[in-house]
């Protein structure tokens, strides 16, 4: 296993997602449990449903872009984004995916450029306002 592998196993194991690394890049991925239908019709498609990390471009500092989205109620955003900011991470984007969705969903896009493990504890910790 790569140095890169097991970084990316380590902030697997922070924020409770399944890491890989695809073109040098690590990506974390993990559902949320949210009972959702979209035109009427029942949805767990990653799609609909995702957490998402990513870090790559590590500078000798051990410092690396690291990115993140996940899917997120409408009640959750404030809590969430507030939290995020509290932890110095930037908030980049807020919107939604799809229409004639139950209940209402948003993505929120957020990023840094710092030690990767310590983005992993920022994130596992603001993920905690959030339900299921």
């Amino acid at each position: 296993m790569s140095a890169l592998e097991r970084l990316c196993q380590q902030f697997a194991n922070i924020v409770g997602g399944s890491p890989s690394v695809v073109n040098g890049v690590c990506l974390v991925q993990k559902l949320r449990d949210i009972p959702v239908t979209i035109l009427g019709r029942r949805s767990r498609s990653p799609l609909v449903l995702p957490t998402f990390f990513s870090f790559e471009s590590i500078d000798r500092q051990g410092r690396a872009l690291n990115l993140g989205e996940t899917v997120i109620l409408q009640r959750e955003i404030n809590p969430f984004i507030s939290e995020l900011r509290k932890q110095g991470i930037l908030v980049t984007a807020l919107h939604n995916h799809w229409l004639f969705e139950n209940p209402r969903l948003f993505y929120i896009h957020f990023e840094s450029v710092e030690n990767p493990i310590i983005f992993a504890r920022k994130v596992a910790r603001a993920l905690r306002v959030l339900g299921r």
